[in-house]
């Protein structure tokens, strides 16, 4: 009942077995009218839990993306990045730009479409080394797998465009504090390359008859370095950085240096940058000469900064990254960015309203019409706090991360397994009267929780319309494209910029 009265704005007649109270269906309707759309370009929205028309045959395997970009990819991936790509490409196409720099690349899932798929020069900026040692692995197992494919076929394997060179994998953090200068350095100044382990001439020759240039990871020397001096290690060469195991793929790293150039311009695109790095992007693009168009994938909302939360639980900044002067940090913060917003009275959006807005409505909207045994998980947190709050008041936001398959355990297995996440004894004495009379509440922690859903769309709106009356205020237009198919992914929808003739000038 709540699914179809409360949250979803499609059902049109509604039917209550009960009077709902004014301000309540005042409180929907506002919530809904004020809510960015989240259906996807073509007008059709997937149920949670129904397999979009590319998964129908195989819900695992994309029939619209290539066999050699599904490999190593979730369904969920899959759908991202066929869409964010194709999207990039026609943008770059428009701009009369091929080269694109992917911050935030992970395992180079996303590098690796628009580099061997649709034939850009691609840059992948990455924190975790060992995320870009997967990146690399995974460049050269497409390779290897495009080589087998032509020399069994006796042709050349057919790709939607000519492929481009290897992406460039680069380790770096982007300070979301940093200018955007700094940024451009993290870029190009200083690499190492390797090449993969087998890397003979016979495989070298491979790689020429593909027409693609011999694969490298670029990397910033400064920071390894940093890296390697932290981890106390003895070893001489960069490949130390990786797990164990890893490094026996690897050859022997050798740091080379890259001559002072122009960056020239790109397009910049972050699939789900977490907490300030989307907003810092967004700064990037309009204050750089470099970036010509960006595409913007937010998530994390809890992780942004706010003049009254600059430090949010969750943030971390990796100390190995020193090269970042305190001239080069400002004041600046992820929420608000527009002077408009800023000046609003009561615009301020709390931790929690933040941490709202990351859940999915979709597949909520799901469990609610199944009358899923996973809403259990909800009033089994809530119980969870308040024992935790009792033992220990100082705790505000215990980070207790999800327990597998919490819905098919009683209450007691539950706690035993999340009371240790946040230092209390697994063994933790409560009251089971009082549990069992808080389990009896589900239907009201349920109907709270499905408030909390309502109002989270509103508070995204609000972070995105932020970032769109920003742009505007420095003369950039852009556009808000539910590209994804929500009920696959929650975080659908992506703010789009271009700049014109007369702003990149």
């Amino acid at each position: 009942m709540i699914a179809d009265l409360l949250l979803d704005d499609k059902i049109k007649d509604r039917r209550y077995s009960s009077v709902w109270p004014l301000s309540l269906l005042a409180l929907r309707t506002a919530a809904h009218a004020l809510t960015f759309p989240r259906t996807t370009p073509g007008g059709h929205q997937q149920n949670a839990g129904v397999a979009a028309e590319e998964f129908q045959s195989n819900h695992s395997q994309s029939s619209l993306l290539g066999h050699i970009f599904r490999k190593h990819v979730k369904p969920k991936k899959q759908h991202e990045i066929r869409r964010l790509g194709m999207l990039v490409k026609e943008l770059c196409d428009q701009a009369n730009c091929n080269c694109v720099v992917d911050v935030g690349s992970g395992q180079g899932h996303l590098t690796r479409f628009l580099s061997f798929g649709l034939g850009l020069h691609v840059t992948g900026i990455e924190a975790d080394p060992n995320l870009v040692s997967m990146a690399t692995k995974f460049d050269r197992q497409l390779l290897q797998t495009l080589t087998k494919e032509n020399q069994s076929s006796g042709k050349a394997h057919v790709l939607r465009s000519e492929p481009g060179p290897p992406p460039r994998h680069v380790v770096g953090w982007v300070n979301p504090k940093a200018s955007w200068d700094v940024f451009i350095q993290q870029l190009g100044m200083t690499a190492t390359e390797s090449d993969s382990i087998g890397a003979t001439t016979e495989k070298k020759q491979r790689v020429e008859d593909l027409h693609l240039e011999p694969l490298s990871c670029q990397t910033k020397a400064e920071d390894l370095q940093n890296t390697l001096h932290s981890q106390k290690t003895a070893s001489q060469t960069n490949t130390s950085i990786f797990p164990s195991g890893t490094a026996t793929e690897m050859l022997t790293c050798k740091t080379i240096p890259i001559p002072k150039r122009d960056p020239g311009s790109f397009v910049l695109t972050g699939l789900h940058a977490c907490g300030d790095l989307s907003a810092t992007l967004l700064r990037h693009f309009t204050n750089c000469p470099h970036v010509n168009v960006i595409t913007s994938v937010a998530c994390c909302y809890m992780k942004i900064s706010t003049k009254e939360n600059p430090n949010p639980p969750g943030v971390f900044q990796p100390p190995f990254f020193s090269d970042i002067t305190t001239a080069d940090f400002c004041s600046e913060f992820g929420y608000p960015m527009s002077n408009w917003v800023r000046g609003l009275t009561g615009h301020q959006l709390s931790y929690k309203a933040r941490e709202g807005a990351c859940h999915a409505i979709e597949e909520y909207l799901q469990r609610l019409r199944e009358e899923s045994t996973l809403l259990r998980t909800h009033c089994y947190r809530a119980i969870l706090e308040n024992i935790i709050r009792a033992h220990r008041p100082d705790i505000r936001r215990p980070g207790v991360q999800t327990v597998k398959k919490a819905h098919m355990l009683s209450f007691s297995e539950y706690a035993r397994l999340a009371l240790p996440r946040v230092g209390l004894p697994a063994d933790l004495p409560f009251d089971p009267v009082c549990v069992d009379a808080m389990l009896a509440q589900q239907g009201k922690v349920v109907a709270y929780f499905s408030l909390v859903l309502l109002l989270a769309p509103v508070v995204e709106t609000l972070v995105l319309l932020d970032r769109i009356i920003f742009l505007q205020e420095r003369g950039f237009q852009s556009k808000l494209i539910p590209l994804f198919d929500a009920a696959f992914s929650p975080r659908n929808l992506v703010l789009v910029a271009v700049k014109s003739e007369e702003t990149r000038s």
